[in-house]
């Protein structure tokens, strides 16, 4: 190869990858980007979360798939998840409703349910896993509110409610309702404290 070559490949490259980088700030809002600097001390500039945050990655396929999964192309959906999966190990099934500024840190073992529905801001942490219990149909996976943080391997199983503002902590169990405001500590999942 030759240096006009290499060069036109590297520019190449660079000009691609802009495109790419500028797309994804465009399709998730500079607010998201920002959200995930606030919460992370770790977060040093946009490129870094792009690049190497697997929580931000699989939210960006989880969003391609589940746009198919809502034309019912599920199978399609479904697929991707899977891929995902194997390749970042975080599972996000493509029914699962995510607002805004999710972001999940560290994310990996991270399983969410196909009928979860989660609010804005919410921050979980590796291992957490948003799941059901049994074998009932319907609404069967958590609603998880506004500003929530559930910490690394907490557990939240069923078809309750974790309110606006709670806190679980890290390992903690939790099979009832949380009302807003509240932290949760323990493998029993006991309330500790509503502020």
């Amino acid at each position: 190869m030759t240096t006009l070559e290499i060069t036109l490949i590297v520019i190449g490259s660079v000009v691609g990858f802009n495109i790419v980088f500028f797309f994804l700030i465009w399709l998730f809002g500079r607010s998201y980007w920002k959200s995930i600097k606030e919460r992370d001390p770790a977060a040093r500039h946009y490129l870094q979360i792009i690049l190497t945050y697997p929580g931000v990655h699989a939210l960006i396929w989880y969003r391609i798939a589940h746009f198919f999964f809502k034309i019912h192309f599920k199978l399609l959906a479904e697929i991707i998840t899977y891929l995902v999966r194997c390749h970042i190990n975080i599972e996000i099934h493509p029914g699962a409703k995510i607002g805004k500024h999710f972001f999940i840190d560290h994310g990996t073992g991270v399983v969410i349910g196909e009928t979860s529905i989660i609010g804005d801001n919410v921050t979980i942490y590796h291992g957490v896993t948003l799941g059901g219990h049994g074998t009932e149909r319907g609404k069967r996976h958590p609603t998880v509110g506004n500003n929530v943080m559930i910490g690394a391997g907490a557990t939240v199983l069923g078809n309750i409610v974790i309110g606006n503002n709670a806190k679980i902590g890290a390992n903690a169990t939790v099979l009832n309702d949380v009302p807003e405001n509240a932290t949760v500590i323990g493998v029993k999942g006991t309330i500790r404290d509503v502020f």
